[in-house]
């Protein structure tokens, strides 16, 4: 539980300051940035893993970045393809024409994204952090799609991951809603989520289990 409340302040330990103008441009840039902002965000989670005491990591432009943040895209698009294909049929079916015919289609779709959101994170929340985590400590890209080990992990040790889970999504309403909206602005409020869901994620390995053996390449 303390390691997982010390997600919320991880992000701002260490030479931070440099580190949330990068990443923020990242975020800014994400159509071209996406893959080397979840390769980060796995070198952040292993980071956390290998010195909880430490901040987060310095950006290393190397291969390990754009491999870790290829395979994380990968996965990312495989979890959110149904739920893309899934918007059309479920826009199409809660159209409803109104008097300007040309807003009838946004908001049958702004509506469908809505319902479809809920569903997703859910799901997202249920595979991301272990898988995250393991794929993290070990290198091994297969650890993100091996689907029943994160059931399993989940359903054995439930507290761990619901409490994952809370940092995760508090971290993000207080990434977009608080800093992003009331403070400093969005870009860094959204990679403070980043952080905090890294760290998070990092503590659902055992100490044992989070040794970095990170292959070669």
């Amino acid at each position: 539980m303390n390691r997982v409340a010390g997600s919320f302040s991880w992000p701002f330990r260490g030479a931070w300051g440099s580190m949330f103008v990068l990443g923020s441009l990242l975020v800014l840039l994400l159509p071209i940035a996406f893959v080397p902002l979840l390769g980060y965000a796995i070198a952040a989670t292993r980071a956390a893993q290998t010195d909880p005491a430490q901040g987060p990591p310095p950006f290393r432009w190397n291969a390990r970045l754009f491999v870790d943040g290829f395979w994380t895209a990968i996965v990312l698009i495989i979890v959110t393809a149904p739920f893309a294909v899934a918007l059309n049929s479920l826009a199409g079916a809660i159209y409803v024409p109104v008097n300007d015919r040309s807003l009838a289609a946004p908001y049958a779709y702004i509506a469908a994204t809505f319902l479809l959101a809920l569903p997703w994170g859910l799901v997202l929340l249920l595979l991301m952090p272990h898988a995250a985590g393991r794929f993290a400590a070990t290198g091994r890209a297969s650890e993100l799609f091996n689907v029943p080990k994160t059931l399993n992990a989940v359903a054995r040790d439930f507290p761990s991951w619901n409490v994952a889970a809370a940092a995760i999504v508090t971290g993000w309403v207080l990434g977009v809603a608080c800093i992003g909206l009331f403070c400093v602005g969005i870009l860094p409020g959204v990679f403070y989520a980043i952080l905090v869901s890294a760290h998070a994620s990092a503590t659902l390995q055992t100490p044992v289990a989070a040794r970095p053996h990170i292959p070669a390449g």
